[in-house]
Order: C-alpha cells, then structure tokens, then sequence
C-alpha cells in the first residue's frame, strides 16, 4: 500500500470535525457546567426545546444527532430536576412530549446569551464573508453526510 493510500488522522475531516466539536462543546460547556449544573448533553436538549417546544425524545434524537440512550438519560435527569415536563401530545395520545418547565426556561434564557457570546469569541478569527462562506460549507456536508447515509 502506497504512503499516499495510508490514512493520516490529522488531515481527515471526520476525525478533525470531531475534535473541534469536541474542543469547542468543553469550552462552551465553562459557562454552564459550574454554574447551572447542566452536562453537554442537558445543554443541548434545553436549546432544542427552546428553540422547538413540544418534540418528542426521538425527534431530539434525530434533530441533534445524539444518541438515543444518552437523549434518554438526559431528559429523565432533566425531568427530576424540574426543568422540563413530559405530557401526552394534544394531537396523538400515544405521543410523548417534551417542554420546558418554568426553571428550563430560565435556564434557556440564562445561557443563551452566554453561548451567543462563546460563538461571537470563537469566529471573531473569521472575516463576516468567511464566516458565512463557512456555514454554507458545514450545511452543504451536513446535508451530504445526510446522502451518505440514505438507504439505497
């Protein structure tokens, strides 16, 4: 096998792709690890719902691309806690529904400027055209990644 067949971990997206989402989730995690006693994965269900209230703990899964064990571990820690409620959908009795309590929206409200800043700090090293060139590239993948994975 030639050198140039070889792979090699520092140049190969997925793997470079993981380590920034990685490094970058730690480091926004700062801001709400300590001080509001949410894990990555709590953060991440509390921006879902805020952003989207009344989805079910599969339509998280498949929004956030999280796996469905620790969607599950989170939402009943979530639960306890008093920062979301669990009802029965209006629409479909056999549904179950997830909304932030009044304590998740606190929460929400509390961290969200916290991350918009994180965000603002971390592409600060991009130009705005950039910026917007490099969201164009991350939702061009996605939605190739996305292909990829598409049943034949």
């Amino acid at each position: 096998m030639e050198n140039s067949e070889l792979l090699n971990l520092e140049e190969f997206l997925p793997y470079r792709l993981s380590v920034l989402s990685n490094t970058v989730s730690r480091g926004i995690s700062a801001a709400y690890v300590d001080r509001f006693g949410l894990s990555i994965r709590e953060w991440r269900i509390i921006a879902v719902l805020g952003r989207y209230p009344g989805l079910s703990a599969a339509e998280i899964v498949k929004l956030t691309a999280m796996d469905k064990v620790a969607v599950s571990r989170a939402v009943s820690r979530l639960t306890g806690k008093g920062r979301l409620t669990r009802s029965l959908s209006d629409a479909d009795k056999r549904r179950s529904v997830l909304v932030l309590s009044k304590e998740g929206k606190r929460l929400f409200e509390q961290i969200s400027p916290l991350a918009k800043s994180y965000e603002k700090r971390l592409l600060k090293c991009l130009a705005r055209e950039d910026q917007d060139r490099l969201s164009d590239i991350l939702d061009n993948l996605q939605r190739r990644a996305r292909a990829l994975h598409a049943p034949d």
